[in-house]
């Protein structure tokens, strides 16, 4: 791993601990309380998008992200390693938690969620922080550039442009966000390893923290 992908991740990994204000995006309404049944019964659900194959479900690992979010871009390629070292034994589930401020990041969701409906959802989430880089932060609508995206996957147009502004669709994605602010998700990227939040302050003690789960 190179010195500066090290460094990206850290400053992901500070955020996920809390304290990179700068990169823990906030949302503007404060989350309510969690009860032990909504902790249980919302951080995955048997539509939730998993990565690849599932794992053999002993473990779990959840990200609640925000495509246009620069700590979840730099947390990518680390979930990338983890997704080869654990192949097989650790299930990867993506969540959707598009933050208000950022301008696009309904429309990368509401691009991805109608990938999704035709089998590509993980290559469209791929794209999305692949390219981050060219349409992150922009205050001007992207949607003809994710749409773009979509016809270079091979998607069915016609169909992608009836999903994508679809309120099918949007509640797909609304959903997954009262669930993580019902379970406290405050910033992105949040991560949940067996239905608790997971506070590392390095890749090492990440790592760490999925093997002792494995080994439980």
């Amino acid at each position: 791993m190179s010195k500066q992908t090290r460094v990206a991740i850290a400053v992901a990994l500070v955020a996920i601990a809390g304290f990179g204000a700068a990169f823990a995006y906030q949302l503007l309404a404060a989350p309510g309380p969690v009860d032990s049944s909504a902790r249980t019964s919302t951080v995955v659900r048997s539509d939730s998008h998993r990565l690849g194959d599932e794992g053999d479900g002993k473990v779990t690992l959840v990200e609640f992200l925000d495509f246009e979010c620069e700590s979840c871009r730099a947390a990518y390629p680390f979930i990338e390693q983890l997704r080869a070292r654990y192949a097989g034994e650790v299930t990867f589930v993506v969540r959707y938690f598009p933050i208000q401020s950022h301008r696009n990041a309904d429309n990368a969701a509401y691009a991805v969620e109608s990938a999704a409906r035709q089998g590509k959802f993980e290559d469209m989430y791929k794209q999305m922080f692949e390219t981050q880089l060219e349409w992150g932060e922009r205050q001007d609508s992207q949607a003809k550039l994710f749409r773009s995206y979509a016809k270079d996957l091979g998607l069915d147009m016609s169909t992608y442009d009836q999903d994508v502004t679809s309120p099918a669709v949007a509640a797909r994605v609304k959903r997954d966000v009262e669930d993580g602010m019902a379970l406290g998700v405050s910033g992105t990227p949040t991560f949940f390893l067996d239905g608790k939040k997971l506070v590392a302050g390095s890749t090492e003690e990440f790592t760490l923290a999925i093997d002792r789960a494995l080994a439980r």
